[in-house]
């Protein structure tokens, strides 16, 4: 899409100024909201559990990329924008596309939260309790050297 073209592009330059200036680090405006939407997507279309992480060292090791609006509801920030008369400039610049993932993404979250509220809060919530042992990915935990291990009264005694 050209959404996850213009993406690119964007955060190559962002990175390119970031050197060129010296800057050991890039913040970015990233919410609750986004990273909910970009982990279904990963999840619905990459066929991976990711999202954008709150501080992240991009590959190179060079900058640091920092989230800090990462736990902050976008109704929130948007109020707050507003209160204070800040101009909010919407991702959809170009308009150029119908039925983008990520808009399918926003519908969902948003309908599950109408449904049931609280629900963004607590999927926030998951991605910072994560269990790799009950996950299958072989690459976080050794499944095929688990093994039971029986305990008996003599290994309880030794253990003494």
């Amino acid at each position: 899409t050209y959404c996850s073209l213009c993406s690119r592009l964007r955060r190559g330059h962002l990175y390119r100024i970031a050197r060129e200036e010296g800057c050991s680090a890039l913040v970015l405006g990233h919410h609750r909201e986004d990273i909910l939407e970009t982990f279904f997507m990963n999840l619905f279309h990459g066929g991976r559990l990711a999202a954008m992480p709150p501080k992240l060292l991009n590959d190179e090791g060079d900058v640091m990329v920092l989230r800090p609006l990462a736990y902050s509801a976008e109704a929130d920030l948007e109020k707050f924008a507003n209160a204070m008369k800040f101009p909010i400039i919407p991702c959809d610049l170009c308009g150029s596309q119908e039925g983008l993932q990520r808009n399918a993404m926003k519908a969902m979250l948003d309908d599950i939260e109408k449904r049931m509220p609280g629900r963004k809060d607590t999927m926030i919530r998951a991605m910072t309790n994560v269990r790799p042992s009950h996950l299958l990915d072989r690459k976080l935990f050794d499944f095929a050297a688990l093994d039971a291990r029986l305990t008996t009264e003599q290994d309880i005694s030794d253990d003494i």
